[in-house]
């Protein structure tokens, strides 16, 4: 049985309970009550909170700036015929990377041999200050990311094959897949996919 202090307490806490509720309750669409003509309401969706108001047009996110910010990772225009000479030369290659990928050869090394000695394509070489002396194929590591509390770089291989005046076959073989698609060249990598920015 309850003591009288106790049942005392007990109906002071629910009354400060139901004070504090009642509030929120009220927070309902108020009837209008006079006979004048409701202002006419904006029919436009209504932004998320704490979205930019400099929406760019075709920002998949609305995010400002998503065009200039993405622009190095899209790949530009390529002339007809160099597009035609990429995709045959990515149906080549797939097959390849794929052998590759089955026999967990991914290294830079063991992925540039094969390439060269498969397919007939010369690795890509530069001067010091990086003037093009010959060579289509460019055989990098994979970009380094952040796993837990430190960078890491993970196994594989990105691979980019310069053809023509504008195009590229862009691709790559690691641990958990591998592929090889045309596309033009990117702005400040070539035809090695840019790594994903801010």
């Amino acid at each position: 049985m309850l003591t009288t202090s106790t049942h005392r307490r007990h109906l002071a806490l629910a009354a400060a309970l139901l004070a504090a509720a009642l509030p929120l309750t009220a927070c309902r669409d108020e009837k209008r009550t006079d006979a004048a003509p409701a202002a006419p309401r904006d029919t436009a969706a209504p932004s998320a909170p704490g979205a930019s108001p400099y929406v760019e047009p075709g920002a998949a996110d609305g995010a400002p700036h998503y065009g200039e910010n993405s622009a190095p990772r899209r790949p530009g225009d390529m002339s007809a015929a160099d597009e035609r000479t990429a995709r045959a030369e990515a149906a080549r290659m797939a097959p390849v990377l794929k052998r590759l990928w089955r026999q967990r050869k991914w290294d830079l090394d063991s992925v540039r041999a094969t390439l060269t000695d498969s397919l007939g394509y010369k690795p890509r070489e530069t001067t010091h200050a990086g003037k093009l002396l010959g060579g289509e194929l460019e055989v990098r590591e994979m970009y380094q990311r952040y796993e837990g509390d430190d960078y890491v770089t993970p196994e594989g291989a990105m691979i980019g094959l310069y053809i023509g005046d504008d195009a590229c076959v862009t691709a790559y073989v690691q641990k958990t897949n591998y592929g090889a698609r045309a596309n033009g060249r990117f702005k400040e990598t070539g035809c090695l996919e840019p790594p994903i920015g801010h």
